[in-house]
């Protein structure tokens, strides 16, 4: 599992024109899942993201996660997240989790950071998505 964490000052993902969820200052998540993760493996990465110290306090040192600072997540499913580039041009996804199996454990992400007491919002499983965000810093981080 691989989760791109994006600091926003705001994001929403659009799909077939309308506008599915949205947010603003928090985190936009962009997660993969792989073949044999597992609703544990969610449950652990959202406790990372949700403790994810990336917020500035007042003296400006990222001391402070989504938690503490009252943000939202946004979290969209990126399959391609997954992808194996070792060999040729074109990237593999056989890595990626099947969309049925890989649905099951998007979900359980979102519902695991949610009960971490995080507000959370999330684009359409398997969907072709436009996401536009406001990167604040920017400030990316890449966790597995």
């Amino acid at each position: 599992m691989r989760a791109v964490v994006q600091r926003v000052s705001a994001a929403q993902v659009t799909v077939a024109g309308s506008v599915r969820a949205e947010i603003g200052a928090g985190l936009c998540v962009l997660l993969g899942v792989a073949r044999g993760d597992t609703a544990a493996d969610a449950e652990r990465l959202a406790g990372k993201v949700a403790r994810l110290r990336v917020f500035e306090n007042a003296d400006g040192k990222f001391d402070r996660s989504v938690l503490d600072a009252g943000g939202q997540a946004l979290v969209v499913s990126q399959f391609t997240l997954i992808a194996d580039t070792a060999k040729g041009n074109r990237p593999s996804f056989s890595g990626a989790a099947p969309p049925e199996e890989a649905e099951a454990v998007y979900e359980a992400f979102a519902e695991a950071l949610r009960a971490l007491g995080v507000g959370v919002q999330t684009g359409v499983f398997g969907a072709r998505m436009a996401v536009e965000l406001v990167n604040d810093g920017p400030v990316t981080v890449v966790l597995d």
